[in-house]
């Protein structure tokens, strides 16, 4: 008889999950708002940022993405050498974070900062809050790494599906931070 299907994780990190993107969705509306108030101002400082970064920390966070999923699956199956795939995930959120910084310090040393207008401003808070939950993910991550070589036990089938659940939150969010800012960022109606 084949094991009843059910919902990953526990349902503590769905109610954080469902907070998180509560949070996020007041963010969008609030940029959305501030936009159509300064259209000119949205869409010069649009402008300004680097394209190729923001998709390139979208390609290593899709693929941490990937490495995280395939990570759980081993724990899930109790497979040896699902550290690997976590560490591989935690490569990239340093990948992602490194890419942040160089991005971040660039605008700082051409004289761009949260101060420069309300786009940098919401750039920098919304990135930056966004770069904090990265760093909270990879600590989960870089649990896992250490517990990998554990038995297989329920609890850790738990706490790794709970960490590659807020893991893809991180990503999710990214996405929309990504198309918000890069992408639609620059125009209005």
């Amino acid at each position: 008889m084949a094991e009843p299907r059910r919902i990953p994780g526990e349902a503590g990190i769905w109610v954080l999950i469902g907070g998180e993107m509560l949070v996020f969705s007041l963010f969008f509306l609030i940029f959305a708002y501030y936009r159509s108030q300064q259209p000119e101002v949205f869409s010069q400082s649009h402008l300004m940022l680097d394209r190729g970064i923001g998709l390139a920390n979208t390609l290593v966070l899709l693929t941490s993405s990937l490495f995280v999923a395939l990570g759980v699956r081993r724990v899930r199956e109790g497979q040896p050498g699902d550290g690997t795939f976590f560490r591989a995930g935690l490569a990239c959120g340093a990948i992602f974070a490194a890419l942040k910084a160089a991005e971040y310090t660039a605008k700082f040393s051409h004289g761009i900062t949260p101060l420069t207008n309300d786009f940098f401003m919401y750039y920098f808070a919304f990135t930056g809050i966004h770069l904090v939950h990265v760093l909270i993910g990879s600590g989960g991550l870089a649990y896992l790494s250490f517990v990998a070589s554990r038995e297989p036990s329920p609890s850790r089938t738990m706490l790794a599906e709970c960490a590659g659940l807020f893991w893809h939150l991180v990503d999710l969010l990214w996405i929309m931070l990504f198309a918000l800012f890069y992408l639609a960022g620059g125009s209005h109606g």
